[in-house]
């Protein structure tokens, strides 16, 4: 670009690009890719059919916590302040739970990234599974690549109309399943189905499937890669991540160049060339629509499918396979220096890395697991292993009882008739499981001290009783009385008992008696 075409007094963005023909924004170039077959692909229906499975099926299954508590198991109780997961129930003052669980799956990414690259992106990201699934309906209706291809270029008549719209049709229908599954994590799922359907569901609800339903038909079947490449922070954000000896997807151009799609006329003629064909296979099947020989790509999620279709062409070309793998930079700049002679930038030299069969020299270095177990993997590992050793210790020592004690601040104590002190306070008494219970209410630590629990008109000594629903908290209403004879000036330590009639564990609190 010229200096006159850059002068602050002279700009004009419009004019500018006209005259040097560049846009500011590229359009989408549909990407049609081929359906693949292999190890990976395999890998990836899978994972698909088991994160779709557990999505959409979890809301359904039951699971029994008595008479008290929803039978869901798993549910998301916002009226009443709960998380169910089978025989776990978190409630809200347990929300450290959830945060060390959202603390545990940020470590495992890094873990996995630092390790494998981006294959959260490539198999599990719900973006991946979803296009993964869009496609599946997309080929059913319209065909593999070449025939996507012909229908977009054809004219508009029926057999392309019925084809496109059964398409979308059931896109939508996915979406809505999408948006449906969702609401049934935070209600009773078969309840809230007949009152979704009934139209007596609350307006949230409809809202909530609607939202859904669009961002998942347009971000699942109408901008796919783009929601990955311009959308998705991870991408930039794993760079950081990565190293040299992390694995990620490569093209191992020390072996596949220089390319050639006559390798045989190439080999009787005594040339020696690289292994790849220059077949195009890898790039049919990306559903990004990069070429990874082009090198390490922010667009590339790793899913791997490149690996399949090469391996696919190496089979009938009766070549080894691995021209483009899972491997490390490190292990990369190894077998370069082989191939290039130890020449930084040399030029790639086929009779260094393949023998005069076609094999592969015994030089060239391999991948091994060793490679990527190193300080920084451990150090993740180590740290995920300890918060989730410490999130099942917390889970398994919580008690089914929880007790908390208020005194009473205005006034903080009351002069009887009599001359006895009475201290108020308000406790709490909250009941952790699925049926109604008994507590026995218990003080300890002032002598002569009289108890009365709210709704008792007498005092009770040193014992009340009273019951606390299923799953519910209770705040009692409790009085303290000290006669003259054992008032002590000031503050005097004491503790509130609580003991489950049923056997359970029993709680204790410690509070003060205020005195003149």
């Amino acid at each position: 670009m010229s200096t006159e075409d850059t002068t602050v007094e002279n700009f004009d963005a419009e004019a500018v690009n006209a005259k040097h023909k560049r846009s500011l924004y590229a359009a989408r170039q549909k990407i049609h890719p081929k359906r693949a077959t292999g190890w990976f692909r395999s890998l990836k229906w899978w994972i698909m059919a088991i994160t779709l499975g557990i999505y959409y099926l979890t809301p359904w299954l039951r699971w029994d916590r008595g008479p008290y508590a929803p039978d869901q198991a798993v549910l998301v109780d916002m009226a009443n302040r709960r998380f169910y997961f089978f025989f776990i129930e978190i409630w809200p003052h347990e929300f450290f739970f959830v945060a060390g669980l959202l603390v545990m799956a940020g470590i495992g990414l890094f873990l996995v990234t630092s390790t494998v690259g981006r294959a959260w992106c490539g198999y599990t990201c719900p973006q991946t599974v979803w296009v993964d699934l869009f496609l599946v309906v997309e080929r059913f209706f319209e065909g593999d690549r070449n025939a996507r291809i012909k229908l977009d270029s054809a004219p508009w008549n029926f057999e392309k109309i019925w084809r496109r719209s059964a398409k979308h049709i059931v896109w939508v229908l996915i979406a809505i399943a999408t948006g449906g599954a969702w609401i049934f994590y935070f209600a009773d799922a078969p309840t809230l189905a007949k009152q979704f359907f009934t139209g007596n569901a609350h307006s949230v609800a409809y809202t909530t499937v609607a939202v859904l339903t669009a961002t998942t038909y347009i971000f699942g079947g109408n901008m796919r890669e783009q929601v990955c490449t311009y959308i998705c922070p991870w991408p930039r954000v794993q760079a950081a991540m990565l190293d040299e000896h992390s694995l990620v997807v490569t093209y191992n151009d020390w072996r596949g160049e220089p390319r050639s799609k006559h390798a045989k006329k190439a080999a009787a003629a005594g040339e020696f060339v690289g292994d790849c064909v220059d077949c195009n296979a890898c790039v049919a099947v990306c559903p990004m629509g990069i070429d990874i020989r082009d090198g390490q790509q922010l667009e590339c999620i790793t899913c791997a499918l490149c690996i399949d279709a090469c391996e696919g062409v190496m089979e009938k070309l009766g070549r080894e396979k691995g021209l483009i793998s899972y491997t490390t930079l490190a292990n990369y700049n190894r077998n370069m220096a082989l191939a290039t002679g130890g020449v930084p930038g040399g030029v790639i030299d086929p009779s260094r890395v393949h023998t005069p069969d076609g094999g592969i020299v015994s030089k060239v270095s391999r991948f091994h697991l060793s490679d990527v177990i190193r300080p920084r993997t451990m150090v993740y590992t180590a740290i995920y292993a300890l918060l989730g050793l410490g999130l099942l210790a917390a889970l398994a020592m919580r008690t089914d009882l929880d007790v908390n004690v208020l005194a009473d601040r205005n006034p903080q104590f009351v002069k009887l008739s009599d001359g006895s002190i009475r201290n108020g306070y308000q406790l709490k008494i909250l009941n952790k499981t699925s049926n109604p219970r008994e507590f026995l209410v218990m003080i300890a630590g002032l002598r002569g001290a009289d108890l009365r629990l709210d709704g008792s008109d007498l005092d009770q000594g040193r014992l009340g009783q009273v019951t606390v629903e299923a799953d519910q908290l209770r705040n009692v209403r409790t009085f303290v009385t000290l006669p003259p004879e054992a008032v002590i000036s000031g503050q005097t330590d004491f503790t509130f008992i609580v003991q489950p009639l049923d056997g359970g564990n029993i709680a204790r609190q410690s509070a003060n008696f205020e005195a003149p």
